[in-house]
């Protein structure tokens, strides 16, 4: 069964940072592509980053040259370092491992809250 625990969210002030963690338990961690989802209220949810399970990247623009996706696949934990947060990063924010599908999404942990004020 797949598991996974986002921590490391928290209330900042603008131009501040954070780091966020995934376990992941259940899966053969080092082959998936892990990316991190977020969701403020009233939006749907969208791509943040994700890496691939030798360490390639990718960005949405908004986050670009702020955000860090990295990973460690002896440790099965998917990190986000986050710099010069702005108060529209605020949102909860999710991983997963993008192949898993299951009813025909991914599958979602419990996420963890960032908000950032100004």
């Amino acid at each position: 069964q797949v598991q996974l625990v986002e921590s490391g969210g928290g209330h900042v002030q603008a131009g501040g940072s954070l780091r966020l963690s995934c376990e992941v338990s259940g899966i053969i961690f080092s082959i998936h592509v892990m990316a991190w989802y977020r969701q403020a209220p009233g939006r749907q949810r969208e791509l943040v980053a994700d890496i691939t399970g030798r360490g390639r990247t990718n960005y949405v623009d908004s986050v670009r040259g702020r955000f860090t996706i990295s990973r460690d696949n002896a440790a099965n934990t998917a990190y986000l370092q986050m710099n010069n947060l702005k108060p529209e990063d605020t949102a909860v924010y999710y991983c997963t491992p993008t192949a898993i599908i299951i009813g025909g999404d991914h599958y979602w942990g419990q996420g963890t809250q960032v908000t950032v004020s100004s």
